[in-house]
């Protein structure tokens, strides 16, 4: 079975000895209460102090480090705009994001860290680092301090299902009232949660045995039964960064290039928070050179940065944020994890909100979907009798990878059934995206996994580490397999002038609904974990199935993948319906269209669309591209329209006209005039199964001017 990680032993040796068995001296301060009233911080307190015994408090001069999370700005418009450059035929489609405009956009205000800042320091905390994309502030102080800044109680505790002492909060982190707008969360006030490598090897090889030749699956194995050895790429130009706790030996990672012929940029390690285990690998040294190797098999021209970081809530968090703000790689491969019932809600929601950055940036995320099946905190606090996903693959902004056992015929692909203990299920966290159609599976909590691939460690694959060849599997391997295929398709993407693969996941769910599923995916049909089957189409043991990679490459590279054949979840459409970025995004306007002044007031908010009223002869256009699921039984437009005018009679001279694609829905003119705001609705059930571009064109002839004043915008299926 999986090795469980000697920085788990790193992270329960920060508690001292007499905070763990015997209390302390020193006693915690009381928090003293704050002049102004405080707000609590959900999901912030370790879902493992429920079920373990508290031994004493931790000593008030003990020093902690803490990160403190920033809430995102504009969250429906980048909802709006993760959607639309994830769909072909959309203005957006593949206008990724730099770091820099993500952050001037969505990421917190310089404004909301200096008043975070000023907080802490006023506490007493020193603030060690802000992350580049402001998302996080990090600072450091004793218990005493922290417990004060944090209205908490930091106490040791044992922790009886798994046997070892942390130190936790009692209760939820707080912040000031003025400041619960600006924080997400705070995490570094337990040292509990640590994430685990999702590596097997066979149960008929010895622990640690290592052979003086490979005896598992090869990259010609692997590539051949994938048809990654058909796509014509071997990721010259891609960069993928590996997700890592632990280090590597490079002469490991060598001696299997040598092995297999690879050659390749060599492999560099970037360090988070200071971590980096190289010199001394510890017990995951084989899940980050399994992850290594099999991205070389696959993709053996890419770049490989290895991130490390500690094994912590905090040390996650920072990498997923340097990862995006470094912004030097276009797929990350991930296949540490942890189950959700036993991981804070908090820390969860600041990594995903990175998620949000790299997808918005264009970077394709595989996370492994865990090797306990369907009871992903097996080995954890909760234990097996709990049905649990695994995170991040159960994050909606990146691609859950699940695992298979494969039986090929020479290089050639023979078939594939289910791992017994892939990991997959229902997230109790993230709600279902709207991409996520076409399963079967009834619900409105997100699915896990999206894809899979080869994992089973009986058709595991020969790996070089420790100086020897083991057997490897688990969806740690089956992640990295993903992640080399999505640097073939982007050096492929490169070459013919279009988009990166970013968010994978909407991109592969519109070729699995469409007529192509077939000959992109190999559907895997046989099989189980603990709750779910296989089965014909999507499952949650192998989700879509394994890659097809010629097929599904040139599938992907139409540009015109059709929009889901069915399957409908209630939705609105519309981004920035109500105009209140103060910028047009995801719309397409004339200039001057999107507007704040006093002149003409907003239906609601501050921001509305104001096309013509210029008296003079003018057009103003204004447009979004929505795709609408062909499994929708109605979809409704509406919007506020409000038409002054200076025009007088029963012509008219000035008209706004509403089109979908080439067709003309609607005409409205200065005839059309009223006093205030008008709802207007229009039936677009017709569109459904189609890509469709909603514009507006208000037309002004020489005189008497006419304003059309559009506001809250929205279009509504299910």
């Amino acid at each position: 079975m999986r090795p469980r990680s000697l920085t788990l032993a790193a992270a329960i040796a920060v508690l001292p000895l007499t905070a763990v068995s015997l209390g302390v001296t020193t006693a915690q301060a009381a928090p003293i209460p704050h002049a102004t009233p405080r707000v609590e911080l959900p999901n912030t307190v370790n879902p493992a102090v429920a079920r373990s015994e508290k031994k004493g408090d931790v000593p008030a001069e003990q020093q902690i480090s803490v990160a403190v999370s920033l809430k995102l700005r504009n969250a429906d418009a980048l909802d709006r705009f993760l959607a639309a450059v994830a769909t072909p035929g959309t203005p957006e489609f593949g206008k990724y994001l730099t770091p820099e405009q993500f952050t001037a956009q969505f990421g917190p205000t310089q404004d909301a860290v200096d008043q975070v800042k000023a907080y802490l320091a006023d506490q007493g905390l020193t603030v060690t680092e802000v992350s580049a994309n402001r998302q996080v502030i990090s600072a450091k102080g004793t218990t005493e301090q922290v417990s004060q800044a944090f209205g908490t109680h930091e106490s040791a505790y044992v922790d009886p299902q798994l046997q070892r002492t942390f130190f936790a909060n009692d209760a939820a982190a707080s912040v000031p009232a003025d400041l619960a707008d600006l924080v997400q969360g705070v995490h570094g006030l337990d040292n509990h949660a640590v994430r685990k490598n999702r590596l097997a090897k066979p149960n008929a090889v010895t622990p640690n045995a290592t052979t003086a030749t490979p005896n598992g699956v090869g990259p010609a194995q692997y590539d051949g039964a994938y048809n990654l050895d058909k796509t014509g790429a071997d990721g010259t130009g891609v960069t993928v960064a590996l997700w890592e706790f632990d280090g590597y030996k490079s002469s490991d990672l060598t001696t299997y290039d040598s092995q297999y012929g690879l050659t390749g940029p060599a492999v560099s390690t970037v360090s988070v928070d200071g971590a980096n285990y190289d010199a001394a690998p510890g017990q995951g040294q084989g899940e980050v050179e399994l992850d290594s190797e099999i991205v070389r098999g696959a993709a053996p021209k890419a770049t490989q940065l290895v991130y490390e970081a500690p094994n912590s809530d905090q040390g996650e968090i920072d990498m997923a944020n340097k990862i995006v703000a470094d912004n030097k790689a276009s797929v990350i491969s991930i296949s540490w994890g942890s189950c959700e019932p036993d991981t804070t809600a908090a820390s969860m929601t600041a990594v995903d909100n990175a998620f949000k950055q790299a997808a918005a940036q264009g970077i394709s995320i595989f996370s492994a979907s865990g090797d306990d099946g369907s009871r992903d905190c097996t080995r954890s606090t909760s234990g097996s009798t709990v049905k649990a996903v695994d995170f991040p693959a159960s994050s909606p902004h990146q691609t859950g990878v699940g695992g298979t056992n494969l039986k090929v015929s020479g290089n050639t692909y023979s078939s594939e059934s289910a791992w017994s203990t892939a990991g997959g299920g229902v997230s109790t966290v993230f709600s279902k995206p709207s991409w996520q159609t076409g399963t079967g599976v009834s619900g409105t909590m997100r699915t896990v996994p999206d894809v899979a691939s080869n994992a089973d460690p009986a058709s595991g694959f020969a790996i070089y580490t420790a100086g020897g060849w083991q057997v490897y599997g688990g969806t740690s391997a089956a992640a990295p397999l993903w992640s080399g295929y999505a640097a073939q398709f982007n050096q492929k993407a490169k070459a013919a002038g279009q988009p990166v693969l970013g968010e994978a996941s909407p991109r592969l769910y519109a070729v699995a609904n469409s007529s192509s599923y077939g000959s992109t995916f190999h559907d895997v049909t046989t099989g189980a974990n603990q709750d779910f089957s296989a089965k014909a189409g999507y499952d949650q043991v192998t989700g879509w199935g394994s890659p097809v990679a010629d097929a599904l490459t040139t599938a992907l590279l139409g540009g015109s993948t059709p929009p889901p054949t069915g399957g409908c979840t209630a939705a609105q459409l519309v981004g920035n319906g109500g105009f209140e970025t103060g910028t047009a995004a995801p719309w397409t306007a004339s200039s001057g269209v999107i507007d704040n002044s006093s002149s003409q007031p907003a239906h609601s908010g501050s921001w509305k669309a104001w096309l013509d009223g210029y008296g003079t002869t003018h057009t103003d256009t204004m447009a979004q591209t929505v795709s609408i699921p062909a499994g929708c039984k109605s979809a409704t437009l509406t919007f506020w329209l409000h038409i002054d005018t200076a025009e007088t009679g029963t012509t008219a001279y000035d008209t706004l006209t509403l089109q979908a694609n080439s067709t003309t829905l609607k005409t409205w003119s200065n005839v059309d005039a009223a006093a205030g705001y008008v709802q207007r609705t229009v039936d677009l059930t017709s569109f459904a199964g189609q890509t469709v571009t909603l514009k507006f064109t208000g037309t002004e002839d020489g005189s008497n001017q006419t304003s059309f004043v559009i506001d809250d915008v929205a279009l509504n299926v299910n």
